[in-house]
């Protein structure tokens, strides 16, 4: 008796439709093929014990499984189940009429239970584009697709759940995963992928007000922001700052985060979908797949840039990172998205990140500090070459900070207070997010960052004045083409800032202080600026 069940593989952080069959026939032995491997091939140990443990019996007959299409790679334990159905649908021991009716995933272990597999939420959104009844998932794997609307998720803990539900027992339907439904006391202790606890609020940093203000411009319209200064200077703080005025993810930003989160097993999202931006801090000794992303085979997993999709990729010691790695990093920056190629397989990943950089401005670290420095020109010119300019010109803002005087450094606990706090900065990035989510609605982009040059000319348009002011700067600091979108896309930014704080709607037209600004946070463009 020749049975289908509905599987599925990731590919990206889409899945791609996988048919298990199982035909049971006269014969002898247990046949797996469908290019699958080692972790696949292991299923079927896996799965025998399972069904003896529930006391099913295995048929001496001949076992084909065949996974299908035959020349995709296959990887993983997410089949045991649904080849352990399938044997019991073919053998005659269950009737299972609701079997070809779902997409089932789930990991066996020796004694039946069921494990949690990655990609719930794209196995969801692939049982809706099949127009499938629902899919049939370990539980703990469910509950990441609870709140994404589309098919019934069943959670199931066991073989013998999953036996239940598709024989159509009654009271099937309590296994029934639903947004609604409160999760268990274990689930309710865990957090999201991303919750850290070492946030600095704002008014906990001392100075720093210029760096504060590029920090806020940077996480209001989704800009890529890099900080220069000397060790101690607070640029780490600043960074991990930055993440607490953030606004929480939108529904649509979260929708793609959480997807994929849960492709590639990271964190635990048995709340739902992700509420919080990540925070990527990879250390600068990381490898170009650990950053970009890659694999061999079928087993092509997503970097650091995929993982800080709509949050924050913080990189400290930029200058420490090796060449071919930040030159990597060139086409996510730009095209917000990193494709990966191999002999047999090709992945694209989104990549729509906020770039945050930290790095010393010369080897010593101390260039600009007094008299500290005692790195030769050419020393801190090599130094700075590092950061090619093609990476730089992705940057939209360079910040300079500069270490503290010891009167600050000392001064009373009491002035905390008189500092903005991170909840009144995040007040007015949230309102300024909400008027760039009004004015690109539909069009598949959040931030002023995203812009692409049709609508720079939409939104940025120049007075005469403007234009002349920009021709002027352009040519003074010999900026390149990108680097005028670049100082187009902030000024916006600072325009809608500045909107929020006069109560308008993010209809202000840019002036020529709003463009002042946004040039002044790229010094580090000016050829001379080591060479004193």
């Amino acid at each position: 008796m020749l049975i289908h069940i509905h599987s599925a593989k990731c590919v990206g952080i889409d899945a791609q439709p996988v048919t298990v069959e199982v035909d049971v026939t006269r014969g002898i032995g247990i046949h797996l093929v469908g290019l699958a491997d080692v972790a696949v091939k292991e299923s079927l140990l896996r799965t025998v014990t399972a069904l003896q443990a529930l006391g099913f019996h295995i048929p001496g007959r001949k076992i084909v499984i065949n996974l299908a299409p035959a020349d995709m790679h296959k990887n993983g334990g997410g089949y045991d189940l649904p080849i352990a159905l399938g044997i019991l649908a073919a053998s005659g021991q269950k009737e299972l009429p609701g079997l070809e009716k779902y997409l089932i995933m789930g990991e066996l272990g020796l004694d039946g239970s069921v494990r949690p597999v990655p990609g719930a939420i794209s196995f969801l959104d692939l049982a809706e584009e099949m127009a499938l009844d629902g899919c049939l998932l370990p539980e703990a794997s469910a509950w990441e697709a609870a709140e994404c609307g589309g098919p019934p998720v069943f959670g199931v803990t066991s073989l013998l759940d999953a036996v239940r539900i598709l024989d159509g027992e009654p009271g099937y339907e309590d296994f029934r995963i639903d947004g609604r439904r409160i999760p268990d006391q274990e689930m309710r202790g865990t957090v999201s992928a991303n919750r850290r606890s070492d946030i600095m609020d704002f008014s906990q940093i001392i100075g720093q007000e210029g760096a504060k203000r590029g920090l806020e411009i940077a996480a209001a319209g989704g800009h890529n922001v890099i900080m220069v200064g000397p060790p101690g200077s607070g640029k780490s703080s600043l960074a991990k700052a930055m993440s607490g005025i953030l606004p929480p993810l939108t529904r649509e930003e979260a929708m793609i985060t959480s997807k994929i989160y849960s492709v590639a097993g990271s964190g635990d999202l048995r709340r739902g979908l992700l509420r919080d931006r990540p925070f990527r801090a990879p250390h600068y000794s990381a490898s170009m797949a650990a950053v970009i992303g890659g694999g061999a085979g079928g087993e092509i997993r997503p970097g650091e840039v995929t993982l800080a999709q709509n949050g924050i990729l913080f990189l400290d010691e930029f200058g420490q990172i090796p060449k071919a790695v930040l030159e990597a990093l060139r086409g996510p920056m730009e095209d917000r998205t990193v494709t990966i190629s191999r002999m047999r397989a090709k992945v694209s990943f989104p990549a729509s990140f906020m770039l945050v950089a930290a790095s010393n401005p010369c080897p010593c670290g101390y260039y600009g500090e007094g008299d500290r420095c005692n790195c030769t020109p050419a020393q801190r010119a090599r130094y700075m070459a590092h950061l090619s300019g093609p990476v730089m010109d992705r940057i939209d803002l360079q910040i300079l900070v500069h270490s503290l005087p010891a009167s600050q450094l000392v001064a009373r606990p009491d002035r905390t207070a008189e500092r903005e706090t991170s909840a009144q900065v995040a007040e007015r990035v949230a309102r300024a997010r909400e008027i760039q989510q009004r004015r690109f609605a539909g069009s598949g982009i959040f931030t002023n960052a995203e812009m692409p040059a049709r609508l720079i000319e939409r939104y940025c348009q120049l007075s005469g004045e403007c234009r002349e002011l920009l021709e002027r700067i352009l040519s003074q600091m010999g900026l390149s083409a990108r680097a005028y979108s670049r100082i187009l896309k902030v000024s916006r930014t600072i325009a809608d800032l500045e909107s929020v704080s006069a109560g308008g709607d993010g209809s202000l037209n840019l002036q020529p202080r709003h463009l002042l600004e946004a040039a002044s946070y790229r010094f580090l463009d000016r050829k001379d600026l080591l060479e004193t």
